[in-house]
């Protein structure tokens, strides 16, 4: 069994166009580039996918979870099964945050954290009430925080429970990557994504944004109210941050209706979960341990509705 990178479903063109925007090509010059890319290109990069995710590979199930499947990328890697997420397991289930607990955690893991704490803290100090703010990043720390800030940073590893507890408490959480994305959807309550960005200036440009963009997309279709939509998707790009930190903090506007859970739409009957699929496999295999690709192949064609 295969977990590939969570919502991480893009076709061989898509593929390429997010090659140049995260190397730094212009927006306006994406669409010439891709013209020039020779098609031989594209046939190499698409079998080198598939090549080295072994999905000629009969007993090998790939699991690419997300909130709804993208029926492209399916189109192209037909042994692809779409999922929903992979849960964090009974530690989230049922748990709310607590609401206005005056405390915020930030795992800021990019090293472009840094250039927007300063807002960050400038827009909790705005807020008009206390909050502290906990920030945890595993490499070190070299700008400094606003004096008289009231922020803790643990740049040294935390032990799991203390995080845990930290985390589950928290009114709001800053989070990255999937995993503390996904914790933090599932614990529910407001939540602000930042997974770095690159450049400076015009050129400046999100580093690898394709979980919020999936998320924005569910966001939308479920009708979570549109400013809040555009205010996480500009804190992933490192915009308006100060401004996000103050609405997000008093509530304002569509922070007072933060949507919970995220929908998980157009998945076959029984792939919504990544862990059921797991758990479906895994007895399959039980009743039938010498036919692995059996049960691969009839996973794969249920996952296709």
């Amino acid at each position: 069994m295969s977990l590939e990178e969570f919502a991480r479903t893009l076709t061989t063109g898509r593929e390429a166009r997010e090659r140049f925007r995260e190397g730094g090509v212009a927006a306006r010059r994406i669409p010439a580039r891709l013209r020039a890319e020779p098609e031989p290109d594209r046939q190499r990069f698409r079998a080198a996918f598939a090549q080295f995710r072994a999905f000629d590979r009969p007993n090998v199930l790939h699991l690419f979870a997300s909130w709804r499947p993208d029926r492209a990328f399916g189109r192209e890697f037909p042994a692809a099964v779409p999922t929903g997420p992979l849960g964090s397991g009974p530690r989230a289930s049922g748990r709310r945050a607590r609401p206005r607990s005056g405390r915020w955690v930030w795992y800021a893991s990019p090293a472009s954290a840094e250039e927007i704490a300063p807002a960050v803290v400038r827009g909790l100090a705005a807020a008009g009430r206390p909050i502290a703010l906990l920030v945890r990043t595993s490499r070190p720390w070299r700008r400094p925080l606003p004096p008289g800030a009231a922020v803790a940073l643990r740049d040294r590893p935390m032990p799991p429970a203390a995080w845990r507890r930290a985390f589950s408490a928290a009114e709001l959480r800053i989070v990255t990557g999937s995993r503390t994305l996904l914790e933090a959807l599932e614990l529910g309550g407001p939540f602000l994504y930042f997974n770095g960005v690159l450049g400076h200036g015009p050129g400046r440009r999100r580093h690898r944004p394709e979980k919020i963009v999936a998320l924005l997309e569910a966001l939308r279709a479920a009708g979570a109210p549109a400013d809040l939509r555009r205010d996480l998707a500009d804190f992933a790009r490192g915009r308006r941050v100060e401004a996000i930190v103050r609405r997000a903090a008093r509530g304002s506007g569509g922070w007072a209706r933060v949507p919970r859970p995220v929908p998980r739409r157009g998945f076959a009957p029984g792939f919504e979960d990544a862990g059921a699929v797991i758990v479906r496999a895994a007895r399959a295999l039980a009743c039938a341990p010498a036919d692995a690709a059996g049960v691969v192949a009839a996973l794969r064609a249920a996952s296709k509705g």
